[in-house]
C-alpha cells in the first residue's frame, strides 16, 4: 500500500479570498493510474467470454491469438489517446479531446451517453453482479424477490445489495480522493492475487490435460483457410474488444494524476499490457482445463474450469473472487466517471451544481452523488444491460472519432506542447480507425435494432444541451 501524500499547501489567495473556488488535487501517482485503469477493464467480462470466441475459433492457437490482437489493436487506439492525454491533462479526459476538435455538442453527447446509460449502467451491473457472487457463498443474498409495494418494483436481494453498492463506493469517493484510491488499490491487488492463485494452483497442481493444447493430433494447428480464418477472428474480437474496454477511464481523472503529461501515457499502455498478460494466462489455464470444444459449451468457464481443475467445492472461493472483480471494476468506473461530468458541468453543458469541488474532500462530490442515484435508478429499473447493449456501438464510434481527432488537432493546432508523440503515427492510428470504422458499420447493419436505439438515446441528449446551453448563457456586456 502507497503512503498516503502530502496534500498540496493552500495558498494564501486560497485562504484569505473566500471567492477563491476549490480545485481537484493531484494525488495519484503513476501504480495508482496503472491499476485505476487495469481495475477498470477487468472486471466480469474474462468469466464469461471464452465461449463467444472458443466457438468460431476452435483451434488453440487461434483462441490465444485473438486476445494478442485484442491487445495490439487497443494498444493503436492508446498510442493516440495517450498523445491526446499528454495535450490536454485535465479531468473529463476523452470528453475534452472531443470538444477540442470537435466543438460542445458533440463531447456533450458522448458524456451524454456515459452518464445516461454506458456508465451509469455499468456501475449498475457491475454492483449487481457483485452482490449475485458473493449471494453463491453467502446464500441470503439469493435470487428470491423483494416487492416494494408503493412502486409495484420487484427486485432480489442481489439488486438491494448492488444499491448498498453503490452507496458505499459512492460516500468513499466523495469524502477524498485519497480513500477512493485506496478502496480500488486494496480491491485490485486482492483481485490480482487471486487469479494469480488460479493460474498458479491450477497448472502446479490442477488436474488439467497438456493434450488440450493439441487440435486433431497436430500442436496448435491452424486448420482454416484464408478468408474462413479473417471471419472467424473478427467474430472472436467483438468479444475481446469488450473484454478489454475501459482502458480510456484514466483519461478522465487526468487532472488528479501526477505529472499527468508522462503518467496517463505510461499508465495506458502499461495498463494495456497487463491486463493482456493477465487475460492470457487465464485463457490459457481455461484451455488446461478443458478442451475448446467443451468450453465453447459452458457460459461461466471459470466455475467449469475450476470444477474441473480443483472440485466443484472451488465454486465457491470462485464466486468470491469474481465478486470482488467486479466490486473493483464498479469502483474504478465511479471514482473516474464523475470526473466526466465535472467538466460538462464547468462547460456549462451539465446539472450546475455538479461544477463544484467540495471545499474540505476536494473531490467532484455533487457529481458522485448524482451518478450514484442515477446508478441506483438504473439498478431498480432493471434494463441497465440492455440498455448497455445499446450503447456499445456508440462507444467504439467516440473511439474511433478520438483517435481521428489525433489527425485533426495535428493539424489545426500544431502550437499544443505534445510530450508524447502517438508512437506509430499515421500509420497505428490510422489502422484503428480502419478497424473501428468497419465494425460500426457493421453493426450498423448487422444489429440495426440496437444501432437505431443506442442512436435514439444520444439523440435525446440534443434538447438537453440546448436546454443547458441557453439556461447557462452569460449576459452580454450591453445587458
Amino acid at each position: 500500500m502507497e503512503p498516503t501524500p502530502v496534500l498540496p499547501a493552500v495558498d494564501n489567495q486560497e485562504m484569505n479570498n473566500p471567492d477563491h473556488k476549490p480545485s481537484l488535487i493531484r494525488g495519484l501517482g503513476l501504480l495508482d493510474s496503472v491499476l485505476l485503469l487495469v481495475s477498470g477493464i477487468i472486471g466480469s467480462s474474462i468469466f464469461l467470454t471464452a465461449k463467444d470466441i472458443a466457438t468460431p475459433l476452435p483451434q488453440p492457437v487461434l483462441f490465444i491469438l485473438v486476445w494478442v490482437l485484442g491487445a495490439l489493436i487497443s494498444l493503436c487506439a492508446c498510442f493516440a489517446f495517450a498523445e491526446l492525454g499528454s495535450m490536454f491533462p485535465d479531468s473529463g479526459g476523452q470528453y475534452i479531446y472531443l470538444r477540442e476538435a470537435y466543438g460542445d455538442l458533440v463531447a456533450f453527447l458522448y458524456g451524454w451517453m456515459l452518464f445516461a446509460v454506458a456508465n451509469g449502467g455499468s456501475i449498475a451491473a457491475l454492483s449487481v453482479a457483485s452482490a449475485a457472487y458473493v449471494g453463491e457463498v453467502i446464500p441470503f443474498v439469493s435470487q428470491h424477490h423483494v416487492v416494494f409495494s408503493l412502486f409495484r418494483i420487484a427486485v432480489t436481494r442481489a439488486h438491494l445489495l448492488g444499491l448498498v453498492l453503490i452507496a458505499i463506493l459512492t460516500w468513499v469517493n466523495v469524502v477524498g480522493l485519497r480513500w477512493g484510491a485506496l478502496l480500488q488499490n486494496i480491491s485490485t491487488w486482492t483481485k490480482f492475487v487471486a487469479m494469480a492463485a488460479f493460474v498458479g494452483l491450477g497448472f502446479v497442481i490442477g488436474k488439467g490435460h497438456w493434450s488440450n493444447f493439441h487440435s486433431n493430433g497436430t500442436p496448435l494447428s491452424v486448420g482454416l483457410g484464408p478468408g474462413a480464418l479473417i471471419s472467424a477472428l473478427g467474430v472472436g474480437l467483438i468479444a475481446v474488444f469488450w473484454a478489454y474496454d475501459g482502458w480510456v477511464y484514466i483519461t478522465w481523472v487526468a487532472g488528479e494524476v501526477k505529472e499527468p503529461r508522462k503518467n496517463v501515457p505510461r499508465a495506458m499502455v502499461l495498463g494495456v499490457l497487463a491486463v493482456a498478460v493477465i487475460y492470457i494466462a487465464m485463457n490459457l489455464t481455461y484451455m488446461y482445463a478443458l478442451p475448446l470444444d467443451q468450453i465453447a459449451q459452458h457460459e461461466t468457464i471459470a466455475h467449469a474450469a475450476a470444477a474441473v481443475l480443483f472440485s466443484p467445492g472451488a465454486a465457491i472461493w470462485l464466486s468470491l473472487m469474481i465478486a470482488i472483480s467486479c466490486f473493483s471494476a464498479a469502483a474504478t468506473c465511479t471514482l473516474s466517471g464523475a470526473r466526466v461530468y465535472l467538466a460538462m458541468a464547468q462547460d456549462g453543458v451539465f446539472f450546475k451544481r455538479m461544477a463544484e469541488i467540495h471545499p474540505k474532500w476536494r473531490t467532484p462530490a455533487f457529481s458522485l452523488i448524482g451518478q450514484g442515484i442515477w446508478a441506483a435508478a438504473l439498478t431498480l429499473s432493471g434494463r441497465y444491460d440492455q440498455l448497455y447493449t445499446y450503447v456499445i456501438y456508440g462507444m467504439v464510434l467516440s473511439y474511433t472519432l478520438t483517435v481521428i481527432a489525433l489527425f485533426w488537432l495535428r493539424w489545426k493546432r500544431p502550437d499544443i506542447p505534445r510530450p508524447y508523440r502517438c508512437t506509430g503515427y499515421p500509420w497505428l492510428p490510422a489502422i484503428y480507425v480502419l478497424i473501428g470504422s468497419a465494425w460500426t458499420l457493421n453493426t450498423i447493419f448487422t444489429r440495426p435494432t440496437e444501432a437505431f436505439w443506442g442512436t435514439a438515446i444520444v439523440v435525446i441528449g440534443v434538447p438537453f444541451y440546448l436546454f443547458w446551453k441557453w439556461s447557462n448563457r452569460k449576459p452580454s456586456a450591453s445587458s
